[in-house]
């Protein structure tokens, strides 16, 4: 998470600061910048400017085209009771324009919102929305006689090709940047650990757009390096300054103030040059999403509010009646291949079709959970003796095996695919389980459980989660806790359907799933 310290918040990877950066090495000894500044902002700025305007002429004179034909169809406005008539041809001119002007205007184009997060879709449909209830309500004011379909066939196909356009460019973007291009020069400042820290979630998500260029740590020297990284040490603490200029970096994240005093934050804000570089702050609470952080300033001072988390009784009943909707809809479509599955289990392994297994859900009570069985039946039985063998896949707390011996043949083609799982559908029906949550733990994993682990239970376990879409069997165990946490603290249906998307695409890019 970052705070923009001129005044607003913003998540990390949800409002990155955007700059080019291509690799320039310095050719003197002299402070010349490591990394040359190209305005490539602008450049792609000009590019959505152009791509809007080719969707919206599209859309709006293709409705027209659409809804009158090639005539010379003319709107009716009375002024001063004459009726002064108005060629649609003009008219959607009009309109394409100030919808342009709506879009610059809620700044969708700006560079901290292009690239990741929804703030970018979110403004387009605002102002899109917000342009067409101010064109009805002059249009009633003046007594303008506008069709009615033509506006409400104008507006939705206008959002989906603009969401859809902006998404190609988004596409686009991130594979610049995950060649290191178009991307926020970034300058972390901080202790080592946290630098660090940081460092490595940069790295794992290049999308976001912060390229880290340098570090100044606490006693630090020239020349060294961040442990297990390549980015160099620009000095000290103090050294901010004569870094920026060194490393041409754009942005400064300060990841911890403990070695920096209050007055020594604020003269690197004033020291930056405006519109060009950014000083954004990392504090150390993570993993909290946008809707529950608020900056209030109190006595002058720009204080950072996180609300707690509340599970309020209609997202309870929108959650519950999205599963069960979804779940018997889902049985009812998928019943042929639910009965070729058990045929399947049980004609090709001796034992019953069902794997039954206790789990504990929500507020820790156990329950059933069912699988196809894609195991031998004595599974159970040959744990003990795989756990002490070396494994290739899972955690200290979560036992997998890439090769497990006890899979069945169709019980390894059942979890390429997650087909293994489907019979949890049920499970969603009765209520113990939810299509998405946290990872149904055992019994006795639960019983090495940190307190704070606790808090997973208080939503109910899913059939996918983020534990499953972020990594499955790759993750470590405090990377696992992690992400179900942070799906319990800032639920959102929305969350709900992206997380479900990225499980039917993995589902079609198949993989080890998870237990």
């Amino acid at each position: 998470m970052t705070v923009d310290l001129r005044g607003s918040a913003s998540v990390s990877g949800s409002h990155p600061p955007v700059a080019e950066t291509t690799s320039a090495p310095p050719t003197t000894d002299s402070p010349t910048p490591m990394y040359r500044r190209d305005p490539w902002r602008r450049t792609y700025r000009r590019a959505l400017v152009i791509t809007d305007l080719l969707s919206l002429a599209w859309v709006v004179y293709g409705t027209q085209l659409l809804w009158f034909g090639l005539g010379n169809a003319q709107l009716a406005a009375r002024n001063d009771g004459r009726i002064t008539d108005l060629s649609y041809w003009a008219f959607s001119a009009i309109l394409v324009v100030t919808w342009m002007w709506a879009l610059a205007f809620v700044e969708s184009r700006s560079d901290r919102v292009i690239g990741t997060g929804s703030a970018e879709y979110v403004r387009i449909a605002d102002a899109s929305f917000r342009l067409f209830g101010a064109v009805a309500i002059i249009a009633f004011l003046t007594q303008i006689d506008i069709a009615r379909g033509y506006l409400l066939i104008s507006l939705p196909l206008g959002i989906a090709v603009l969401l859809f356009t902006r998404w190609v460019w988004r596409q686009w973007l991130i594979v610049q940047r995950s060649k290191g291009r178009y991307s926020a020069n970034v300058l972390l400042v901080g202790s080592l650990t946290s630098v660090t820290q940081l460092a490595r979630e940069f790295a794992r998500m290049p999308s976001a757009g912060y390229r880290v260029v340098g570090a100044c740590v606490p006693n630090g020297k020239i020349a060294d390096v961040i442990p297990g990284t390549d980015i160099p040490v620009m000095g000290h603490v103090g050294d901010v300054s004569r870094a920026l200029e060194v490393t041409g970096a754009d942005t400064v994240a300060v990841t911890s103030a403990d070695e920096l005093p209050a007055d020594k934050v604020k003269e690197i804000s004033w020291s930056l040059e405006a519109g060009r570089q950014h000083l954004v702050l990392a504090p150390s609470i993570v993993d909290i999403a946008g809707p529950r952080l608020h900056t209030r300033p109190v006595a002058g001072l720009p204080l950072i509010h996180v609300e707690t988390p509340k599970f309020s009784r209609g997202q309870s009943f929108l959650k519950r009646t999205v599963d069960l909707t979804a779940a018997s809809v889902g049985v009812v479509l998928l019943s042929p291949l639910l009965v070729f599955l058990m045929l399947s289990v049980r004609l090709s392994s001796d034992g019953p079709i069902f794997f039954r297994q206790t789990r504990v859900g929500f507020r820790g009570r156990e329950f059933t959970m069912i699988k196809f069985r894609s195991m031998v039946v004595n599974a159970e039985e040959l744990l003990a003796q795989l756990a002490e063998q070396q494994r290739d896949s899972g955690n200290e707390v979560l036992f997998k095996m890439k090769n497990d011996p006890r899979v069945t043949p169709i019980g390894r083609v059942m979890r390429k695919y997650s087909l293994d799982e489907l019979p949890q559908l049920f499970n969603v029906i009765g209520g113990s389980m939810s299509l998405v949550g946290p990872r149904p733990p055992l019994p006795s994993e639960v019983a090495v459980y940190a307190d704070h682990v606790h808090r997973r239970f208080l939503a109910k376990p899913g059939i996918t989660g983020l534990w499953q879409v972020s990594g499955r069997s790759s993750l470590s165990w405090e990377e696992s806790v992690r992400l179900d946490l942070s799906y319990v603290e800032n639920w959102t249906l929305l969350g709900d359907f992206v997380i479900l998307g990225r499980t039917a695409r993995a589902a079609l890019a198949p993989g080890e799933t998870a237990a």
